[in-house]
């Protein structure tokens, strides 16, 4: 008679890389979820009020292209933030800068949950706010980048095969801060108009003190990346981008392939809640429209990414586009036919489904265009590039455009299937990434592919 195994005997063990990797994971979620919480309620409050309290001597129309101008703001420095904090990345290690970005982000957040209005400080209000925007900013542009790498530098050591399912742990970053960023300032938006203005609207910015204490908490607990570690003793007398801008084209690419998803995610979320609720919806319509969308997103984001380790980076991305492009004339006249059930589906079907399958797979596919010693520099440089031009102009130039062209929502949809094409003309003419290992050549890997190997 055979003896019976212990339950612990019978229970597959998980090796210390593989509990490792899932607590960078964790890691890259929890912190990219703080970081996109931060920066997506400064969105949704200056779609609802921050004309009015920082910019109160404009037209309205004119106060919320001032509100989203200091949106535009935070985006402007997010490029110089990856250029920062990716060279010290590249050169100190990935996890010093993830403390370091986090730590500025929820800071920064905080502040302006403090912050003044124009009728207490007058015009140093305004001034205040951009400056907190582009600390944000600043801080934004490089957490990404170090989140993204330290999932995919350590799934590369252990599932190097699954590294589009392990990167969209740090891609969920983004509908998940959606979701909590909406959800609180939904809540807070049932408050009387005159308390959500009074002091309603400092609440989101106040907790997200509480999550930046969550999130150092787990990335205190992780290992540096270890594709990081051996490299680091091989050290460029360049910095890092030198290196990157020596030759640009990776860069580019990175940014043309990010728009579509980027100028999605801002018209589908901050933007669309201006444009709705001054096309008739309540707050809670709209804010709940985009809290279902991105709890959609929640799933569509992880399958999409795992689906590249089967099929390409490539053909997803670009699936992705084609579907937001086709559906950017449709999901405007959804949301114009004034029907809270059709709003939900507009931004169920342009963000949840379209935005998602074009995003989800951007960290895997950046980590995959750079070599390790500039992995930190490339990738960020042409993320955030990538989210300047698809997310900090286009609520910016799409509110211009509206109040110029008599409200109609034609020049929003313009936008949306721009960014989408964009996206879909690049994809199609990159090459495919996603059987490479990190440690081989790609399109700007420490060794130079041979000729003719990459178009």
């Amino acid at each position: 008679m055979q003896p019976s195994r212990s339950s612990s005997d019978a229970t597959p063990q998980l090796s210390p890389d593989t509990r490792e990797l899932r607590r960078v994971a964790l890691s890259g979620l929890l912190g990219t979820t703080v970081e996109f919480y931060d920066f997506l309620v400064y969105g949704t409050v200056a779609a609802l009020v921050f004309g009015d309290l920082f910019f109160p001597q404009a037209d309205p129309a004119v106060g919320t292209i001032a509100a989203f101008g200091t949106f535009a703001a935070g985006y402007v420095a997010r490029p110089l933030g990856g250029i920062v904090f990716g060279h010290f990345g590249d050169r100190l290690g990935r996890k010093s800068m993830m403390l370091l970005t986090m730590t500025l982000m929820g800071c920064g957040s905080f502040l302006i949950g403090l912050l003044p209005t124009y009728d207490a400080i007058g015009v140093w209000a305004p001034v205040l706010l951009v400056a907190l925007r582009v600390v944000q900013g600043l801080a934004i542009g490089g957490e990404w980048g170090g989140a993204t790498l330290m999932v995919v530098e350590h799934a590369e050591r252990v599932q190097g095969s699954r590294r589009g399912l392990w990167s969209s742990s740090t891609q969920l970053g983004a509908p998940l801060g959606s979701v909590l960023s909406t959800g609180v300032v939904t809540l807070v938006s049932t408050l009387p108009d005159d308390q959500f203005r009074s002091w309603g609207w400092r609440v989101p910015f106040l907790l997200s003190f509480v999550l930046l204490g969550v999130g150092l908490f787990v990335r205190l607990r992780v290992a540096e990346s270890p594709l990081f570690t051996e490299g680091r003793r091989e050290v460029s007398a360049r910095p890092p981008i030198f290196e990157v801008l020596r030759r640009p084209r990776p860069v580019l690419l990175a940014c043309c392939v990010g728009i579509g998803a980027f100028t999605a995610q801002s018209l589908l979320t901050g933007f669309m809640i201006s444009y709705a609720t001054g096309n008739g919806y309540s707050r809670p319509q709209v804010l709940t429209a985009v809290t279902i969308a991105s709890c959609v997103a929640l799933v569509v984001l992880p399958t999409a990414s795992a689906l590249t380790d089967r099929v390409g980076r490539r053909p997803v991305v670009l699936a992705g586009a084609v579907l937001s492009a086709a559906l950017a004339f449709p999901v405007l006249w959804l949301v114009d036919s004034g029907s809270p059930g059709l709003l939900i589906l507009a931004l169920v079907l342009g963000h949840g489904i379209a935005q998602s399958t074009m995003y989800g797979p951007l960290g895997a596919l950046f980590s995959e265009m750079f070599g390790t010693k500039v992995r930190y520099t490339g990738a960020s440089l042409g993320y955030q590039a990538a989210t300047l031009v698809g997310a900090g102009f286009s609520p910016l130039i799409a509110t211009s455009l509206l109040a110029s062209n008599g409200g109609g929502s034609t020049p929003v949809s313009l936008l949306l299937c721009g960014g989408a094409l964009i996206t879909a003309v690049t994809v199609w003419r990159m090459p495919e990434t996603h059987t490479d290992t990190l440690g081989t050549p790609g399109l700007s890997r420490d060794t130079p592919a041979p000729e003719g190997v990459r178009p």
